[in-house]
């Protein structure tokens, strides 16, 4: 009976862990970010230079460009700070004409050629590799770690168990390291700070970007704890059924 139970929970902790995985890995919501500039705040508005006795009235709100991004793919749109329904463009829009969206399985936002030199980008690269790696491996072996376990009952066979918790750990890690690189990408390392100071450098002195994770994001540390949780549980019946049953 109470083998059954915990059968039941490590069964419900692995569905919950794959269902949160593969939303993370699926949507491309890992990374929020909204930039805002002013290309020429003085001199000139659009094609009309300004003159002494001038009267410009100039909009308040900014020119605001969105972007998001996940495992698959990085998206831009243009709008206006002042729009109350920026946020709803933001998570539903997906007209060509209002979005554009380029692979991002090694083009991690902000790196570019042109924000950066060569070895920066390279190295951009390399550890983006190493990211995109790791997340592909951790949603396979949650994937595979669901049928290993379904083919393990009921209570036939203890190895089955065992490598189906075993998988559901690895998938744990390897996607607890995706966690950490995405964060120490933001926040630790400077490829931020350097396309800010290119853009004020070169677009305009005002230029602000804001940073937040996304729903992706939020996802990953859901489904690893389930995740952890289900191949610990999997390994103790495991255990179980080799001591009693064999």
């Amino acid at each position: 009976m109470k083998l059954s139970v915990a059968l039941f929970f490590a069964g419900l902790f692995g569905a919950l862990a794959a269902v949160f995985i593969l939303l993370s890995f699926g949507t491309d919501y890992w990374l929020l970010a909204a930039e805002t500039c002013h290309p020429d705040p003085y001199g000139t508005v659009g094609p009309v230079t300004i003159e002494r006795g001038d009267v410009v009235v100039q909009e308040s709100s900014r020119e605001l460009t969105l972007y998001h991004e996940g495992f698959f793919w990085r998206c831009s749109f243009g709008g206006n700070s002042g729009d109350d329904d920026l946020i709803w463009k933001l998570w539903f829009t997906n007209q060509p004409h209002s979005k554009v969206c380029m692979h991002s399985y090694l083009f991690p936002f902000p790196v570019s050629h042109q924000t950066h030199n060569a070895t920066e980008y390279d190295s951009a690269i390399i550890y983006r590799g190493f990211w995109s790696i790791f997340m592909l491996i951790g949603v396979a072996a949650v994937v595979l770690a669901g049928f290993v376990i379904i083919c393990a009952a009921p209570f036939s066979s203890h190895c089955l168990y065992k490598a189906g918790g075993g998988l559901f750990l690895a998938s744990g890690l390897f996607l607890l390291c995706v966690v950490v690189m995405y964060v120490l990408w933001i926040q630790v390392l400077d490829v931020v700070q350097v396309y800010i100071d290119h853009q004020r450098s070169t677009l305009c002195p005002d230029f602000q970007l804001s940073l937040s994770y996304g729903l992706s994001f939020m996802f990953a540390p859901v489904g690893i704890f389930f995740c952890l949780l289900a191949g610990l549980l999997f390994l103790l019946i495991g255990r179980t059924i080799q001591i009693h049953y064999h």
